[in-house]
């Protein structure tokens, strides 16, 4: 095992560094991030690994960085860093989806349809077609899946245009 730490943790490093950056630039620039972005997340990970055995194989020398304030300061501006995007950024983070699917669902029909590109009535008669009972367009997604005993979130998906391939463009 060690002999193959020292033979390949750092060539994996780099090789996964090198992958993680090309795909994390691709995906600042919205360069067709529907083909970067599980790569990024999932061979991020991966770097994880031939990381950590790099750490190992060389602890006793990275200790060294420690003994000058260079290394402190290097790591105090990152976690500065870290922290001002996380206030910054204004979200919790997460699937935005979470938090706006209950603001549309809480939303009368009447609210709802321009947002969907549709007039109220174009939305009740989607949502008579796949058999829930709309008695007004005043009614909300909620009121019209609780009637139905269903989730408000699946009423809502079964009315959302459907779009065909984006060309990986986001809109």
């Amino acid at each position: 095992m060690n002999r193959f730490v020292k033979k390949y943790a750092t060539p994996f490093v780099t090789g996964f560094f090198v992958i993680s950056a090309v795909s994390g630039t691709a995906l600042f620039f919205h360069w067709q991030p529907g083909l970067f972005h599980s790569m990024h997340a999932w061979l991020s990970m991966v770097l994880l690994v031939p990381f950590v055995l790099h750490m190992w194989r060389n602890w006793p020398q990275f200790l060294g960085y420690f003994r000058s304030r260079t290394m402190l300061v290097a790591c105090g501006i990152s976690v500065l860093a870290a922290v001002a995007f996380m206030v910054t950024t204004g979200h919790r983070g997460g699937n935005p989806a979470q938090r706006l699917f209950p603001i549309l669902t809480h939303a009368p029909l009447t609210d709802l349809a321009p947002l969907l590109h549709a007039t109220p009535d174009e939305l009740a008669a989607r949502l008579t077609h796949t058999g829930y009972a709309v008695r007004s367009t005043d009614e909300t997604l909620d009121e019209i899946a609780s009637a139905a005993g269903q989730k408000s979130n699946d009423v809502l998906l079964k009315i959302l245009p459907q779009h065909g391939g984006g060309g990986g463009r986001h809109r």
